[in-house]
């Protein structure tokens, strides 16, 4: 049996691992599009703000001792560009540019998702960033670095955005939390979240609730940013925090049935709407 596994983070390491348990003969492939496999994303803020001191400490695996470990085929910086359902293939950009077709007899789909960046005027300004990988942590634990950051403003009030607010704050930074509801962690009830909002002003944490960002501008070394109700603040870093996408282009263009909100429809075995693909994590619904 082969298997062929795209994304190479929590669903798609964990996955080749288990493969690897209960199928000790099989070949399996593991493609990832970056440079790193099994690594802490829940630990990304924390390098940021310093409580994890070594970003080796980041990683759970590197792609070289994962392979030996598991006897799997770890291809890191190979881009799947194409899935053929029909013919059971997949079309790989490789390290170098080139491109090749690996045949499968089972797929999984695990290439998670992408941080929304809504199209509002100056969303390309530098100093302003999402968090998804560890490419994204190094970007701005890079320009904190850099530059002198004494405000910054976290747009999106849930896990990610409240984690980063904590992490700049601790990083010496004033915080100042902005979020379109009228609560922080959107999945809890209000009484509860209350004590979150009660627990950042208790640390000096700004918060503006009900408010919504409608654009950017460069003042000089930093950032002016505008809210719907006509007020503006400065910001010398913003983070953006305010949801993600499913990676669905691939089961797209390969016919697999999505949902409303553009994830892959699984039914409770993962198993997409097409034979022998499966598909799990951020992706799917």
């Amino acid at each position: 049996m082969k298997h062929l596994i795209v994304g190479g983070v929590a669903g798609g390491a964990t996955a080749a691992a288990r493969i690897r348990r209960i199928a000790e003969t099989d070949e399996i492939i593991l493609f990832e599009k970056g440079d790193y496999i099994s690594y802490a994303n829940c630990g990304l803020p924390y390098y940021i703000g310093g409580t994890i001191a070594d970003r080796d400490k980041l990683f759970v695996q590197t792609p070289e001792a994962f392979g030996r470990r598991f006897d799997i085929d770890v291809r890191t910086r190979s881009e799947v560009l194409r899935v053929d359902p029909a013919a059971k293939t997949v079309t790989v950009k490789g390290p170098e540019g080139r491109t090749y077709e690996e045949s499968y007899d089972k797929l999984l789909l695990s290439p998670g998702a992408t941080p929304v960046r809504p199209p509002l005027p100056g969303i390309g300004l530098p100093g302003i960033f999402t968090l998804r990988n560890v490419a994204d942590t190094d970007a701005i634990k890079q320009y904190l670095k850099a530059h002198d950051v004494k405000r910054a403003l976290v747009i999106g009030g849930g896990f990610i955005g409240l984690e980063m607010a904590e992490n700049l704050h601790d990083a010496g930074a004033e915080v100042t939390v902005v979020e379109m509801a009228d609560q922080v962690m959107a999945p809890i009830d209000y009484s509860m979240a209350a004590i979150v909002h009660q627990h950042l002003t208790e640390k000096g944490v700004r918060l503006r609730l009900g408010t919504a960002v409608t654009g950017f501008e460069q003042q000089g070394h930093g950032l002016e940013v505008a809210f719907a109700s006509g007020e503006k603040d400065a910001a010398d870093i913003v983070i953006l925090s305010i949801g993600v996408r499913p990676l669905n282009t691939l089961a797209t263009e390969a016919g697999l049935a999505t949902g409303q909100r553009g994830g892959i429809v699984v039914d409770e075995y993962l198993r997409t709407s097409a034979p022998d693909i499966y598909a799990v994590g951020d992706v799917i619904e």
